[in-house]
């Protein structure tokens, strides 16, 4: 089943691929949603029933505005905001994010590990990772010395966990059962 996010974020992407946009319109409402985090004044003005259409309006023009943001994402907003919607924000920002890594055959992978992976083992992994997914792979990479050594991969919605102390848990669990 599609969610309200998706429906939204399947119309910007055809919106922004038909002008040839979509990068710039990635960028644009990843930074707006960095503007409504740092500010979250802004996000309850822009979500309060209590404050008309046109005051929502106006304040996000001028944001657009100062941002130097397209009329596409100026557009999605006033939609968003008339249809109060604005707290699907950050959950139609990922499913666009999603479709476009999915129309340009991408896929993101966040990758931990226990230390700091040098430039050819982060190609090792990425080729391992493209070969298993059939995608060309972006990786997110964060520590975790809790890993002990290793590391835990997620593509989506799959997890490799290659990490040490998966390892210990899985040999703990099967000397307890003996």
């Amino acid at each position: 089943m599609r969610t309200i996010a998706q429906h939204y974020a399947d119309a910007l992407a055809e919106v922004a691929i038909s002008q040839k946009s979509a990068d710039k319109v990635r960028r644009e409402l990843r930074d707006f949603l960095a503007l409504l985090r740092e500010s979250a004044q802004l996000g309850v003005l822009l979500g309060s029933p209590a404050v008309s259409r046109a005051n929502k309006h106006a304040v996000t023009q001028a944001l657009v505005e100062r941002m130097g943001a397209s009329r596409t994402l100026r557009n999605l907003l006033f939609v968003v905001i008339d249809q109060r919607r604005m707290g699907l924000l950050p959950e139609i920002q990922q499913a666009f994010d999603a479709r476009l890594d999915e129309m340009d055959g991408v896929a993101r992978a966040d990758v931990t590990s226990a230390r700091e992976l040098n430039e050819r083992e982060r190609k090792q992994l990425r080729t391992v990772l493209e070969r298993l997914s059939g995608r060309r792979v972006e990786a997110n990479y964060e520590l975790d010395p809790a890993l002990i050594a290793g590391a835990v991969v997620r593509v989506g919605s799959t997890i490799y966990d290659g990490s040490v102390r998966m390892q210990l848990e899985r040999l703990r669990v099967k000397l307890e059962s003996q």
